[in-house]
């Protein structure tokens, strides 16, 4: 079990996130914010994928005045992404958006921040102060011969500050970097700092294929020293991809119920059948089915049932044929034509009995 830092609590909507709530995934669209059909069918994805929050480019007044059109249309919590600009966080808020991300220190003066907090306090509307490595200070770059940890922390908590001098804490810190040791160490040494819940995420961490890695060492290894309340992956492309991952992690740590889970063994010198066809096969199939349920499929009828005993249901192939198996106890022996027909059999009546 692992026991996670205790955070102060907020809410984005009716998603909780901090004092051990559990852990948010969030995610952000890459359609035009102004393009409302587009908008929504993408909203509606991410949730669909499993996303408990959901972030809106908010580059002009444009797309700050159609969030309303949005809003109405989605039922998951959605925060706008502000730069520079106060009187677009102050329409977003209007609009009924339920969350900032914006640093204070970047959208004007004194009477800026002020005006912006003041309209987030009377719609109890959360802030995240977000610093990315690739966006720092040059006094603070200059201080500290680069791009540190503590150059991030040092940056975040400047902008901590400005919010505090309003007395406003309704808010939640990231320190974003590509470079996984780097955001390691920044979240660790913030977390040591203050009680403010923590967005974890590795930016710009590539594709698909290599930024789930990254992001996945990253961001799982802040979770299983529990710091962290709420993250997002950040993979080029469709976002309903990093919604997948995220849950993926949470789920191999223990920390949520997402869906089911695939056990397969890794070929060897005993392996029989097409072991892996097979296994694609299963994925796929199992793509269609929402409940938890761990299914394995593996390649030794000699171990296989053994090995894979704590899996709800499995098959073990052998020569042309294979077993199918229920909690380690072997069920019946099949063609190996009718392995993965017969393993959905028993996966249908697992789940009609569980209703």
């Amino acid at each position: 079990m692992i026991e996670r830092k205790k955070t102060r609590r907020i809410y984005i909507g009716d998603v909780a996130i901090g004092d051990g709530a559990p852990v948010s995934v969030q995610s952000m669209t890459n359609t035009k914010t102004t393009d409302t059909e587009a908008t929504v069918a993408q909203i509606n994805a991410l949730q669909a994928a499993g996303c408990d929050i959901v972030r809106l480019a908010v580059p002009d007044m444009e797309a700050a005045l159609n969030l309303g059109n949005i809003i109405k249309k989605v039922n998951v919590p959605l925060v706008a992404d502000i730069h520079f600009d106060y009187r677009l966080a102050l329409e977003a808020i209007r609009q009924g958006i339920s969350a900032l991300r914006l640093n204070p220190g970047n959208i004007g003066g004194e009477e800026n921040v002020k005006a912006v907090v003041k309209a987030a306090k009377e719609r109890r509307i959360p802030i995240r102060i977000g610093v990315n490595a690739g966006s720092l200070d040059k006094v603070l770059l200059a201080k500290y011969s680069g791009v540190t940890a503590e150059a991030l922390v040092e940056s975040a908590l400047q902008h901590v500050r400005i919010l505090e001098a309003q007395e406003f804490y309704d808010l939640k810190i990231s320190l974003k970097a590509h470079d996984v040791p780097l955001t390691l160490e920044a979240y660790k040494l913030m977390s040591e700092k203050v009680d403010y819940p923590l967005h974890l995420g590795i930016t710009e961490a590539g594709t698909a294929r290599t930024g789930m890695i990254k992001s996945a060492v990253g961001i799982g290894a802040l979770l299983a020293q529990g710091i962290g309340d709420t993250f997002r992956i950040s993979l080029t492309g469709d976002p309903v991809v990093e919604v997948k991952v995220a849950n993926e992690i949470l789920k191999s740590l223990g920390m949520k119920e997402y869906g089911p889970t695939l056990i397969s063994c890794p070929t060897c010198g005993r392996t029989c059948i097409d072991l892996a066809g097979i296994a694609d096969q299963v994925e796929a199939r199992l793509a269609d089915i929402k409940e938890p349920i761990s299914v394995a499929v593996m390649g030794c009828v000699v171990n296989g049932p053994g090995e894979a005993r704590g899996a709800d249901v499995g098959i073990a192939g052998g020569k042309g044929e294979g077993l199918v198996f229920r909690k380690g106890e072997i069920v019946r022996k099949v063609a190996e034509t009718e392995l993965v027909d017969e393993l959905f059999k028993e996966i249908k009546s697992i789940l009609e009995e569980e209703k």
